[in-house]
């Protein structure tokens, strides 16, 4: 039997008005890659803020365990000192700085004061071939895709001689490829003997990966599981997780389809800073009303770019096409046209573009709509209330009231949020880009419901996703974009996997 490096006794951690962590507990043995699932606001990241030092000795209850030894840390560096390095999910990278710079900020390879740049630049190299990057140490950081820059942020956890890595939600922002990559430098670290506790959402991944797992709800620990002897499957993991079977990962529907609500023609769209280079070319698609219309393509296939040149110009230079809004052509030069012409879009980066993460829910919520809860430019605060617990009620949206920052909320909450401010505007076409990523299998199946509800109603909706079994399991029909172009459509019943997948590798030529 393995030793154990890590044990977490009876960690409680209260926030105002809410019970983070309740009597917590987790062990880790040595060499394991550790698996810590549960539901969005199930506690997973609050206990590794707590391990990591984030949150401070003397701001929670309970003991810390490192190696047999009691650890009460202060702040990160303590705790990296011993080898505790945490990866959040947002990276902690400075764009402008070099990979060296990066990976030995606050750990700067010096002689008496005076940084060596030459032992800087041979000890970057090597940590870079460690986890697989080929770039020269000079590269700005800004100039990297997010998948390694993930690997740069593993690169310096590994500077700082870490001995217990802990990776929150690694492959979220990650492509297929990217993810595996990342996946298999896991496990090459374990072979090294490095422990490693990974969050993540994706059921497969941890399946995958992981020695063991350990399931929280509502902020406290419901069991943890050897996944060979315990003979772990999905259906185990999710039942832990949300405290009940999910037999179907996708709400029944029966479509209402009706007339044509919205149609693009002939789109075309230019990068916005090489204008030469088209990323959108001969675009040609429709939504009827009541339908929930797909779009699928791998990384750069231009799906994001399409929704945000559609919605109010937001993306491209160069723009060129037509479109249509229940026969009639409408001309949305800005976000405030698309919104006037009922053209709502959510993006996939909530945190960025989506929310005002230091504003409360109420005003989230309301921000899209000022028009109608104000008069002669004022606005109606009681009226705001009202609205904001209508919706919070409506979505379930989970938090202590509607004055709570946006912030505070889980990554499921936060994207309720975003979808209440959009169905207050009472959008006819909605598009959603990614509406699921980063989200658990419970909250997941809300936000489905939420997206056939509004389709019921008679709503047009695009779905843009990355992964295709939510766009098999969600969209009536589906278009299929690759390098900016549309290469495939398909109806629901004649979907699958392979049938996209042949349609998303079918280049320009």
């Amino acid at each position: 039997m393995r030793d154990i490096i890590l044990e977490m006794r009876g960690i409680t951690k209260t926030f105002p008005g809410v019970k983070a962590l309740s009597n917590v507990n987790l062990k880790v043995a040595e060499g394991e890659i550790h698996a810590l699932c549960g539901e969005n606001g199930a506690g997973k990241s609050t206990l590794m803020k707590v391990l990591s030092g984030v949150y401070p000795h003397g701001s929670y209850e309970g003991d810390i365990l490192f190696k047999g030894n009691v650890c009460e840390f202060k702040d990160i560096k303590q705790s990296e000192d011993l080898g505790i390095v945490i990866i959040h999910q947002e990276l902690a990278l400075i764009p402008y700085l070099s990979i060296a710079e990066n990976i030995f900020l606050g750990n700067e390879q010096n002689n008496r004061g005076i940084i060596n740049w030459n032992e800087t630049t041979i000890k970057t190299k090597e940590l870079l071939k460690t986890v697989g990057l080929d770039e020269s140490p000079a590269t700005k950081v800004i100039e990297l895709g997010v998948g390694k820059q993930q690997l740069v942020e593993i690169a310096k956890a590994l500077s700082k001689q870490v001995k217990l890595l802990i990776l929150d939600e690694p492959t979220a922002a990650l492509n297929e490829d990217d993810s595996e990559n990342l996946l298999d430098l896991i496990l090459e670290l374990k072979n090294q003997g490095i422990t490693s506790i990974i969050i993540s959402h994706k059921l497969n991944e941890i399946k995958k990966v992981a020695d063991s797992v350990t399931i929280l709800r509502d902020g406290r620990t419901i069991q943890t599981m050897d996944m060979v002897k315990d003979e772990v499957t999905e259906d185990v993991i999710i039942k832990g997780m949300v405290g009940r079977d999910l037999t179907n990962r996708y709400p029944e529907r029966v479509p209402k389809i009706g007339d044509k609500i919205f149609e693009v023609k002939n789109w075309e769209a230019s990068h916005p800073q090489q204008e030469d280079r088209k990323v959108l070319e001969q675009i040609n698609m429709h939504i009827r009303k009541g339908e929930i219309v797909g779009i699928a393509g791998l990384m750069g296939a231009g799906r994001t770019e399409l929704a945000m040149s559609i919605f109010g110009r937001s993306y491209g230079k160069h723009i060129k096409g037509q479109l249509f809004l229940h026969g009639k052509e409408v001309h949305l030069n800005s976000i405030s046209d698309a919104i006037e012409h009922g053209v709502a879009y959510v993006t996939e980066d909530r945190k960025h573009y989506g929310l005002i993460l230091m504003d409360d829910i109420k005003r989230n919520i309301s921000l899209t709509s000022l028009k109608k809860l104000s008069r002669r430019g004022v606005i109606n605060e009681q009226e705001e209330v009202l609205v904001a617990e209508e919706y919070r009620k409506k979505l379930n949206i989970k938090t202590p009231g509607i004055l709570q920052k946006t912030m505070n909320l889980s990554g499921g909450n936060q994207q309720k949020v975003v979808l209440s401010k959009w169905i207050y505007a009472q959008p006819e076409v909605l598009i959603l880009d990614e509406p699921t990523r980063g989200i658990d299998v419970g909250a997941k199946y809300e936000i489905y419901s939420i997206v056939n509800q509004l389709a019921d109603e008679g709503k047009g909706i695009l779905f843009i996703s990355s992964e295709l079994p939510e766009i098999l399991g969600m969209c009536d029909r589906i278009y299929v974009m690759s390098e900016g172009r549309i290469t495939g459509e398909v109806n629901r019943e004649d979907a699958t996997q392979e049938v996209l997948m042949k349609s998303m590798t079918r280049g320009r030529g």
